[in-house]
């Protein structure tokens, strides 16, 4: 009498894989994941000297909203439990960090857009990149704040993408390049971006440079010199960020 086949080694490692992967997308994994990153945040918080620079910014943009806000990539993380005083709807992608953080944002009493954007136009319209775009664009025009990370998802680092400066000319909406950094940091070295995730008992320094502003009737050549002067704004606010945490880049 012939003997059961057993399941070859590779199928039972691929089924595993995909249980593995199931819990990993699991609501209750989600939860977890989205309370553990909440508490870890306000310990953050709470235990950081926050330091400001204008220390009068919110007088300032407040009378100019709705406003773009314009951060790089991998600053991003303590953004949300940061008392800035302005709430916003931030473009956030649809895989499970992006779900974690969209729970993050929507606790401290912000709006979310999901989608994202791609090195280019295929990987742009895969993401709904277009739609969150649209989604943005109507958000400012019913005088609503977004934020966007100006940097592409996984392309150059610190490098402004068209997307920011886009929406800023749709929209008419000043670009507000803003850096956060900390003295207690881990940096993530093998990460594309560089990611510095803000750790407690330090100093947390939120710096906002010189809005930009994106006419609408701007050329090709006007849209890439705001997105020099964004980019470099950028890099001056993160820069004296890290020299007023004490400890700079």
């Amino acid at each position: 009498m012939n003997e059961p086949v057993k399941p070859s080694r590779p199928k039972r490692n691929k089924r595993l894989r995909n249980i593995i992967r199931n819990i990993g997308r699991s609501e209750f994994a989600l939860s977890t994941t989205s309370r553990l990153m909440i508490w870890y945040l306000e310990w953050v918080r709470r235990t950081n000297k926050i330091v400001v620079e204008p220390a009068d910014i919110l007088d300032t943009l407040t009378p100019q909203q709705p406003l773009i806000v314009g951060v790089w990539h991998g600053q991003h993380i303590l953004m949300p439990a940061l008392p800035i005083g302005l709430n916003a709807s931030a473009m956030i992608s649809k895989n499970f960090d992006g779900e974690v953080t969209a729970r993050v944002v929507e606790y401290y009493g912000n709006r979310t857009i999901r989608a994202s954007g791609g090195r280019n136009q295929k990987q742009t319209l895969r993401k709904g990149g277009m739609i969150g775009f649209l989604e943005m664009l109507n958000t400012l025009r019913n005088k609503d704040n977004v934020v966007q990370t100006a940097d592409i998802p996984k392309g150059v680092a610190k490098r402004v993408g068209l997307g920011i400066i886009t929406l800023g000319q749709k929209s008419g909406a000043p670009i507000v390049p803003l850096a956060i950094a900390s003295s207690r940091r881990h940096i993530f070295k093998k990460s594309w971006d560089k990611t510095a995730l803000n750790m407690p008992y330090g100093t947390t320094a939120i710096v906002v440079g010189e809005l930009v502003h994106i006419p609408q009737n701007a050329d090709e050549a006007a849209l890439e010199a705001c997105r020099e002067n964004l980019e470099n704004e950028l890099n001056r606010a993160t820069k004296r960020a890290y020299e007023l945490t004490g400890k700079p880049e």
